[in-house]
């Protein structure tokens, strides 16, 4: 007999009069304006403009949706495409169903489509927002609670998550919650980026190498806990495989970037603050000098010519 677990909702949208309000839609909303509006208090702070980071997320959001839906309807194509499936299904994203790596390599496009367009570097804009991409997964990671879905192993922990629904193959019992085991890695992943960016300056997308090599870490961990189908190469489910290789390349990136180009960029976005380009100060500097040298030497030519004047006898008439 369990002592304690977590429950799982009954159901997982509550109905606002004739408007459904979706647990896991809600969760992903709310975790992309939490990701905003910590991304746009880090790019002020590193010198762009107010409401930079949400124009580019106008791109970036809706790739990374698409993304997202993309590898999961890829990697689990069966539960649409196969007998007896709808196909329809794949389009009804509030359901659940979002793959992490896509919407990352989705929305990474988007991002640079939206920074292109407002002449901003792709790698500062990727560090202002990479904690907050932590935290929206951490939050975002709360919707498969509402849905019952992606839990770990049966447990008998005092944490462990109480599955109620039969649907879809589930067996009704407890299991590892592993949906929570993955959100507070997020927010320690946040956590760490913050104090890391903080501590050792990181520029040109090192802030977001880290955020990536830090949660394939943590995924590759809750990956190897998970019960629910999954494609499998070499004993090792394919999440796994995608975590241990994007973290290569994270860190490689890591490496290599501090090697080429040390240090943050001097300016994210130019004319921010009001100040001009690279060398104009020097240039309207060397301007001013330059008019003043100018109407200094006009004002000696006025005071000779009339120093010549009164020195100059008077001829008589």
């Amino acid at each position: 007999m369990e002592l304690a677990y977590i429950p799982s909702p009954s159901r997982g949208v509550i109905y606002l009069g004739p408007i459904p309000l979706r647990g896991y839609a809600f969760c992903i909303i709310l975790g992309v304006f939490v990701a905003v509006w910590l991304g746009n208090k880090r790019w002020i702070a590193r010198g762009g403009r107010a409401g930079t980071v949400a124009d580019i997320a106008v791109w970036a959001v809706p790739f990374g949706l698409v993304g997202g839906r993309l590898y999961h309807v890829i990697t689990d194509y069966e539960l649409y495409f196969s007998e007896g499936r709808d196909w329809v299904d794949a389009f009804k994203i509030w359901e659940g169903g979002l793959g992490i790596w896509g919407a990352i390599a989705l929305g990474a496009l988007g991002a640079w489509i939206g920074c292109r367009r407002r002449g901003i570097p792709m790698p500062a804009y990727a560090d202002a927002v990479a904690p907050g991409i932590a935290f929206a997964q951490a939050i975002g990671r709360w919707g498969n609670w509402f849905n019952q879905e992606l839990y770990g192993r049966r447990t008998d922990v005092p944490w462990a998550l109480e599955i109620t629904s039969s649907a879809d193959g589930r067996v009704p019992g407890t299991y590892h919650p592993t949906f929570l085991y993955e959100s507070l890695w997020c927010i320690g992943v946040a956590l760490l980026v913050i104090w890391a960016d903080r501590r050792f300056k990181l520029g040109h997308g090192r802030a977001f190498a880290l955020y990536v090599a830090a949660y394939c870490v943590g995924r590759f961990w809750v990956e190897y806990m998970r019960v629910d189908d999954a494609h499998h190469i070499l004993g090792l489910r394919l999440n796994n495989w995608t975590a241990l290789i994007v973290f290569l390349l994270a860190v490689a990136y890591i490496v290599v970037s501090a090697k080429k180009r040390p240090g943050r960029e001097p300016v994210v976005e130019p004319g921010a603050s009001g100040d001009e380009p690279d060398g104009a100060d020097e240039a309207s500097g060397d301007a001013k000098a330059s008019d003043a040298a100018e109407a200094e030497a006009d004002v000696k030519d006025d005071v000779k010519d009339d120093v010549k004047g009164e020195a100059e006898p008077t001829k008589k008439t």
